[in-house]
């Protein structure tokens, strides 16, 4: 029987009273919060297109319900199992944005979306966070076997993944995995030589990426001179923060959401900031940041080199994703199509997050009874 007291020896009890109960607090307020922000904005933009005016908002939460089960049943995992789902993840996701290349649907143009029956899938969200946990492990290896090739495999995994992202193309979801990745590997340990090095390289790449895909020198010049082009969604995101003030114009008076195209997804924080003012956008980034200091402030002492490696690069591409959806909204660097985790409208964005913080509740785990992380 479950109680849920200090004496429950069940599987729930004893996750009850190990699991960090703060962060999956702040986890449902976010949730919370971005079903509120859907409702407001979605049903504007469902009518737009000749959707049904709930259409948006019911796809969303039954994706919810999926992605809190997932987040549930992974945070009741123990380490070994976290590393062996995400091997398993991480292999059957790069399978899947190898597929994208022959049989993806193009939207937007790229094509990030393989189709299946009843919805589309975008694999390289589920890369993200299986990827923290593969090279998390690799690394750790490699300081604990000796010959254990961890930096080297992880490498060449990282190369992969972004060969195959930037042939969609995706740079954005190629940029944060690089800076997770490089933050999980200077930690381990990274030679201050190749710290150099691999910033070259990485300040190299932005520059081709700017030459080579037009999509993105257009973001860039657009960003520089906002007359070298259209940017009609930041300039209304803009707009939205300007009407709403410090306290907003009251839920569902907001008007952003009747013009912008993608104001249930990636610029859902300007109906935020327009509806409910500045002081809830800076609870919203409170939010996040707490979650990212709590989920880094659990494994600081940690002693196992896995376990702090894997949540470092899970809370890490966790805070960068929500940075970069906010910045982008108020114009502080070029517009990227990223979702804000949890609040977004987004399928396969929802149950990735979900297993990705499942994995960060179960890795920072107390033991019943003693301050140490399991």
């Amino acid at each position: 029987m479950v109680t849920l007291d200090r004496a429950d020896s069940s599987v729930i009890g004893r996750w009850w009273w190990t699991v960090d109960r703060w962060m999956l607090l702040l986890l449902g307020i976010i949730m919370g919060i971005g079903a509120i922000l859907i409702l407001a904005a979605s049903p504007a933009v469902a009518q737009r297109i000749h959707l049904g005016e709930f259409h948006f908002i019911e796809r969303h939460l039954m994706m919810l319900v999926p992605a809190v089960g997932l987040m549930f049943l992974v945070s009741l995992m123990s380490p070994p199992a976290i590393r062996r789902t995400a091997a398993i993840v991480f292999v059957l996701s790069l399978l899947g944005v190898f597929a994208t290349l022959f049989v993806g649907v193009e939207i937007k143009g790229a094509t990030r979306w393989v189709q299946l029956p009843g919805m589309s899938v975008q694999p390289s969200e589920f890369v993200k966070p299986a990827f923290a946990v593969v090279a998390a492990w690799l690394f750790a290896q490699q300081k604990m076997r000796r010959g254990f090739p961890g930096y080297v495999a992880s490498t060449v995994l990282y190369c992969m993944i972004v060969a195959l992202l930037l042939s969609q193309p995706d740079l954005g979801m190629t940029v944060v995995i690089t800076a997770v990745w490089f933050i999980q590997f200077f930690i381990a340990g990274l030679p201050m030589f190749l710290v150099i090095g691999l910033i070259g390289m990485g300040t190299g790449g932005l520059v081709g990426a700017y030459f080579l895909f037009d999509h993105v020198r257009s973001r860039i010049d657009r960003f520089l001179d906002p007359a070298a082009g259209d940017n009609y969604q930041v300039d209304r995101a803009i707009e939205a923060f300007t009407n709403g003030g410090l306290f907003g114009t009251g839920p569902g008076e907001g008007t952003v959401k009747l013009y912008l195209p993608d104001a249930h997804a990636d610029f859902i924080f300007a109906v935020g900031g327009e509806e409910f003012g500045l002081f809830f956008c800076l609870l919203l980034v409170a939010l996040f940041a707490f979650i990212v200091v709590r989920g880094l402030s659990r494994v600081m002492n940690e002693t196992n080199l896995f376990i702090m490696l894997a949540v470092v690069g899970l809370v890490t591409q966790f805070g960068l994703q929500a940075a970069i959806n906010m910045a982008s909204t108020l114009h502080l660097i070029p517009t990227k199509g990223m979702t804000l985790p949890f609040v977004s409208y987004g399928g396969s964005s929802l149950i990735a997050l979900g297993y990705g913080m499942g994995m960060v509740l179960a890795l920072t785990r107390r033991h019943a009874g003693s301050g140490g992380v399991r």
